[in-house]
């Protein structure tokens, strides 16, 4: 059965053509003719407007349509037909403008792919079947390939998983999982291959929960009330007011047509829809998908901002700040022969790694008898020369105990160390850490002098990396370690204050983006469940005071950034 929004086209044409006509026939001399196809022609619009209130006044909501819909009744009643077909159309033409707004920035929002699992693959007789997830039994060993999304919660049946959970725990770093520990669902395998031995359906998944959790945030969230309309009540009150004594004082009524034509908000009707199309317009050219123009109020009225950390208020991918050099080798032999064995590797830390080193203008060369430990290190030889790259303990453990100097390099809260051996000698370490996006401090001294009043960071990492990051920051609040239903709770309770946006990029923040005022959604890949849920979708981001769209180190956009990390692995920093 067609809705509304379908018949909105058709609603704009009817009474544009009917007009039209009645114009043409008014001036050839066939006045009664004229006024039957405008009445014809305003009837349409005036029942669908009529349905649209009798709907909307059953949740307890009194809009404006009300006077256009009175206006447009008494016109027909008293025989004014032109004035009925006039209304109509504006009424129709500002209904499909808003309308065209909004599938436009839903079309957008089509080209995010869901994280969403549909199938897995299962061991069954010795061969590899696909399945569907709902099929999947407590007990069945799954094979999680490397770039796989989790289906189910279970456990490592052997060897070691290395998993991206950013989306779900707001860790910018992927985490290392051995035989027997246990895995979330919706995590993302960053490493190798390997089995999991499920031990949740999913339907009872960390993953289905999150969906469930959003579910029930959205059936609770207080619907947006546009601007004009919570001023219905008593405008509304005061044109009937109005109508029925110009009726009374004067005794004819058509003065209370008049009233009531005037009286219809006719600015409303059509500049509000010209105006928010423009204004998503607008926002769409910087990459900022607005979802329609009670979104787009909403965004004025907001007075605190619960800020998730990990691809949010930071690039959501670890990168090299500094490098700690050991006495007697140089920075530039240390780069150099480290990222050229790194070439041999496909871990998201060693591909950073050569990044950092392209970057510098250093000359790499090609390893030879390259071994790799998965989740651990590298080891080869590059120009002759034998090389070590990986975590702490497995380069100490691989180098003699005279050759292992007493050397404590510092390390920030929240950083990854990749240390490297030449030769048989320490040489050093680079650190890499999750940096805050470029503008940030500026961002969010802008954002007070907007209005916003309290400015919190929600996250899922640790207390020490979260303040770490924030330091100097201007937060009211820092809230680490939390849960989707605590972040849920905390923009909840911060409702107290006034209106709340909420801005995230993960899994986890979905149901804390559907719970606030305004829910924002910073980046598209690989985050699709947070981007649908969001009332707001910041496309492309370089830096957090800007979604235009920009250049991430490997060439590819912001977009794409996140999307590249299943294919990726960690090592551990021992």
């Amino acid at each position: 059965m067609p809705t509304g929004s379908d018949l909105r086209p058709v609603l704009v044409t009817i009474p544009a053509a009917g007009l039209a006509l009645g114009l043409v026939l008014s001036a050839t001399g066939y006045e009664t003719w004229s006024s039957g196809i405008w009445a014809a022609s305003t009837l349409p619009v005036l029942a669908t407007l009529l349905a649209e209130i009798v709907s909307s006044l059953r949740r307890g909501d009194v809009g404006l349509d009300i006077v256009a819909a009175l206006s447009m009744s008494a016109a027909l009643v008293f025989g004014e037909e032109l004035a009925a077909c006039v209304v109509a159309l504006m009424y129709a033409g500002g209904q499909y403008l808003e309308s065209f707004a909004e599938r436009h920035a839903r079309r957008e929002m089509t080209a995010l792919l869901s994280r969403v699992p549909r199938t897995a693959v299962r061991h069954r007789d010795g061969k590899l079947e696909d399945i569907s997830i709902e099929k999947v039994a407590i007990g069945d060993r799954l094979l999680i390939r490397q770039g796989d999304v989790v289906p189910v919660d279970g456990t490592v049946s052997n060897g070691m998983a290395v998993l991206d959970q950013s989306a779900l725990t707001g860790e910018s770093l992927p985490v290392q999982q051995r035989a027997g520990e246990p895995v979330m669902s919706g995590s993302t395998n960053a490493g190798d291959a390997f089995d999991l031995t499920a031990t949740r359906r999913a339907a009872e998944s960390t993953y289905t929960g999150i969906v469930r959790l959003v579910e029930a945030a959205q059936r609770s969230k207080a619907p947006m009330s546009r601007l004009a309309d919570r001023f219905a009540i008593v405008f509304l009150g005061v044109t009937i007011a109005i109508a029925a004594a110009a009726w009374f004082l004067t005794g004819d009524p058509i003065r209370a047509v008049a009233v009531l034509v005037v009286a219809t908000p006719c600015p409303l009707i059509l500049a509000v829809p010209v105006a928010i199309v423009s204004g998503l317009s607008r926002a769409a050219t910087q990459g900022i998908l607005i979802k329609g123009g009670k979104a787009l109020e909403a965004l004025a009225r907001v007075r605190v901002l619960v800020m998730d950390k990990t691809g949010t208020l930071t690039h959501g991918r670890a990168r090299v700040v500094t490098i700690q050099i050991a006495p007697g080798c140089t920075s530039d032999d240390m780069v150099g022969l480290a990222a050229s064995l790194d070439q041999a590797s496909k871990h998201i830390i060693a591909q950073t790694i050569v990044e950092y080193a392209r970057e510098g203008g250093h000359l790499l060369a090609v390893p030879t008898d390259a071994i790799e430990t998965p989740g651990e290190g590298i080891e080869g030889r590059v120009n002759g020369r034998h090389v070590l790259v990986g975590g702490s303990r497995y380069v100490a453990a691989r180098l003699a105990e005279s050759a292992k100097p007493a050397i404590h390099w510092p390390k920030p809260a929240g950083a990854v160390t990749v240390s490297v051996a030449i030769d048989g000698q320490l040489a050093g370490e680079f650190v890499l850490s999750d940096e805050l996006r470029e503008g940030t401090k500026a961002l969010l001294r802008n954002l007070r002098r907007l209005g916003l009043e309290r400015l919190l960071l929600a996250t899922g990492d640790r207390r020490e990396v979260a303040e770490a990051v924030v330091a100097g920051l201007s937060f009211d609040a820092v809230r680490s370690e939390l849960t989707p239903d605590q972040k849920v709770m905390l923009v909840l309770s911060e409702r107290k204050n006034g209106p709340v946006m909420m801005v995230g990029d993960g899994v986890n923040d979905a149901p804390a983006l559907a719970a606030a005022d305004v829910g924002v959604a910073m980046g598209a890949g690989g985050t699709a469940a947070s981007a649908e849920i969001a009332d707001v979708c910041c496309w492309s981001t370089g830096s957090t005071g800007s979604c235009r769209q920009s250049r991430s180190r490997s060439g590819r956009g912001r977009s794409r950034c996140r999307a590249s990390m299943p294919g990726s692995a960690c090592r551990s920093s021992g």
